[in-house]
């Protein structure tokens, strides 16, 4: 009888010491996949195997462009994937913030368009990149064919006096910037100081003509539908929206060429999840998932496999060719900038009406 008492004596000590121990360390939490992506890409049909393998296993920021994603990752926030676009990889790579992703490791990566994966800037060596291409889709300007009639197909539309405060355009560096140089006749990729004055000047020009900059689309979406804006720059995404809630909108082939960008997945270099990390992308990857992403945004998968499940009429009524090397044949697309840090400061200059 005295060791049963001992025995329960000591169980309720051993019950009571756990309670304790439970108290004063908390529960360590699942480990959840950081990301840090663009405002809209965290849908999660975008990722369906991803997240019924790890339930509530992603944990989302989101930034407005490029440029405030680069800030805020050199500053010290740590996330495990980011998704900035290609033109931004050799940036990122300067300043030590990725590590390789092994190709061998990707399911589905040869599934995705050469143009994309043998881009020179993601090409780690044996087999790595430094970035996975997942996405790309065109800049370009969205505008109400009621309210402007039969524009000529020109970026011109963006400084034309006529709409005067009924014009947007985008507030980042590779958007209204690189369309300003190709107007001002100069590369956009590489000036000279003589060529960056040209560009501030015809973004001087540009200025007192624009109601807004902005990286809202949102805000544009709603305010190209009411009629305050006649024209704004946009991306693929905003001409589908509006679209589809029947507005009377047009999403313009400049003959100076849209833009065409590319973004994927770029993983840190103190990434603590390594494994969510492969597991994310792959499911990205997938056909199905791509197919989301043409379907909901008007955008392009890197991945065949995901054209694939698209039929030819829906790509039509998208604009939208299978093979992204048709687009290319006709647009800009939008590299490195050598000259990115420079145009950046004149840009906010200008902005600020210097």
């Amino acid at each position: 009888m005295q060791g049963l008492t001992l025995r329960n004596t000591l169980r309720k000590a051993l019950g009571l010491a756990s309670l304790v121990a439970a108290i004063a360390t908390p529960a360590l939490a699942a480990d959840k996949l950081t990301y840090f992506t663009w405002s809209g890409y965290e849908l999660p049909a975008f990722n369906k195997s991803f997240l019924k393998e790890h339930p509530d296993g992603v944990e989302t920021s989101v930034f407005s462009d490029d440029d405030e994603a680069f800030t805020k990752v050199k500053a010290g926030f740590h996330p495990d994937l980011a998704h900035p676009c290609y033109d931004k990889i050799a940036r990122w790579n300067k300043e030590g913030l990725l590590q390789p992703i092994d190709t061998k490791r990707i399911k589905n990566w040869d599934t995705i368009f050469p143009v994309f994966k043998d881009l020179p800037d993601i090409q780690a060596g044996d087999g790595k990149v430094w970035m996975v291409p997942w996405d790309w889709g065109n800049t370009s300007i969205l505008y109400r064919t009621d309210l402007v009639k039969d524009p000529a197909p020109s970026w011109n539309l963006l400084w034309d006096k006529q709409y005067a405060g009924r014009l947007a355009t985008i507030d980042a560096v590779h958007d209204t910037p690189v369309v300003a140089a190709i107007m001002a006749g100069v590369n956009p990729f590489d000036m000279s100081p003589a060529d960056l004055e040209k560009v501030a000047a015809k973004l001087r020009e540009q200025r007192p003509l624009l109601r807004a900059y902005t990286t809202d689309m949102t805000s544009v979406e709603q305010s190209l539908a009411s009629g305050e804006l006649v024209a704004a720059m946009t991306w693929n995404a905003s001409a589908t929206a509006l679209k589809k809630q029947g507005a009377k909108v047009e999403f313009m082939k400049p003959k100076e060429g849209m833009l065409t960008w590319a973004c994927g997945f770029v993983m840190l270099k103190d990434a603590k999840n390594v494994d969510l990390a492969y597991d994310f992308i792959n499911s990205r990857l997938e056909g199905d998932s791509g197919k989301e992403l043409i379907t909901q945004y008007g955008y392009g998968s890197a991945s065949k496999a995901a054209f694939d499940l698209v039929p030819k009429e829906e790509l039509d009524r998208l604009q939208l060719p299978a093979d992204p090397n048709v687009v290319l044949k006709s647009t800009v697309f939008t590299g490195p900038m050598k000259q990115n840090d420079e145009l950046a400061k004149m840009f906010e200059k200008i902005k600020a009406g210097g």
